[in-house]
C-alpha cells in the first residue's frame, strides 16, 4: 500500500461530508480534517497501531476517523454511533471513497462493555462531557479500554488532563499525552456567538496494564 503523507491524508479527509443537522444533546461537532489527519498519522507512524489492525471508532459520527484509518491500511475499521442520521452520512462517505473494509454499527456506545478485547486499537473523539453529558468522556474511555487489546487513542480538553490522569491512575492504565492540538470548533448551534472558537485538546494514548472493572 502506498504510504500517505500527512498533507495528502488531510487533503483526502477534507472531502468527507460532515453533519447536516448536528444534535446538541449528542455534542455533535465535526472532527476537523487537520485534527483527524494529525491524530491518525501520529498513531500510524509513531506507534504502528493502524496498519493491518482491527480498529474501533467510538462515537464515529460521519466517519472521518474510520475512513482515515482505512486509508492508512487498517485491516478493518468499525464505527459505532447512536445516531442513525450520522451513520447514513458515514455510509455515503464510505461509498464515495469506495472503501470495503469498513463497517458501522448503530448502538449506544455505553452498552459496548461486553465486547471485551475485540479490537487491537480504539480511536475516538468522544463527547467532551459538557452541558447535558457530564462525565460522558470518561464513560467512553472506560468502554474503550475494555474493548482494546493494545491501546486507546482519544481527544480530551487539555483543561481536564489532571482529572483524566487521576482516573487513569485509579484504573491502573498508562496515560501518555502524545500531541497537544488546537481544535477549531465551528459555530454549529444557535447559542454560538462566534464563527469559531479554538479549544486546546490533548491527543492521549492509553495502554492497559490492568483494565477497569
Amino acid at each position: 500500500m502506498k504510504k500517505l503523507k500527512l498533507k495528502e491524508l488531510e487533503s483526502r479527509l477534507q472531502q468527507v461530508d460532515d453533519f447536516e443537522n448536528p444534535k446538541l444533546l449528542l455534542e455533535q461537532y465535526p472532527t476537523r480534517p487537520h485534527i483527524a489527519a494529525c491524530m491518525l498519522y501520529t498513531i500510524h507512524n509513531t506507534f504502528d497501531d493502524i496498519e493491518n489492525k482491527v480498529v474501533a471508532d467510538l462515537g464515529c459520527g460521519c466517519g472521518v476517523l474510520s475512513i482515515g484509518s482505512v486509508m492508512l491500511g487498517a485491516g478493518l475499521c468499525v464505527g459505532f454511533d447512536i445516531d442513525a442520521d450520522a451513520l447514513e452520512i458515514f455510509s455515503r462517505n464510505a461509498e464515495e471513497f469506495d472503501l470495503t473494509n469498513i463497517d458501522m454499527i448503530q448502538c449506544d456506545v455505553c452498552s459496548l462493555a461486553a465486547r471485551s478485547k475485540t479490537f487491537d486499537t480504539v480511536i475516538m473523539n468522544p463527547p467532551f462531557g459538557t452541558k447535558h453529558n457530564k462525565g460522558m468522556d470518561m464513560t467512553f474511555l472506560k468502554v474503550a479500554l475494555q474493548m482494546a487489546q493494545t491501546a486507546v487513542y482519544s481527544l480530551h480538553k487539555t483543561s481536564t488532563r489532571k482529572h483524566i490522569q487521576k482516573k487513569a491512575d485509579e484504573w491502573k492504565v498508562k496515560m501518555e499525552v502524545i500531541a497537544e492540538l488546537r481544535y477549531d470548533l465551528p459555530a454549529s448551534y444557535k447559542f454560538h456567538k462566534k464563527s469559531s472558537v479554538d479549544i486546546e485538546v490533548d491527543l492521549i494514548r492509553f495502554s492497559s496494564e490492568k483494565l477497569p472493572n
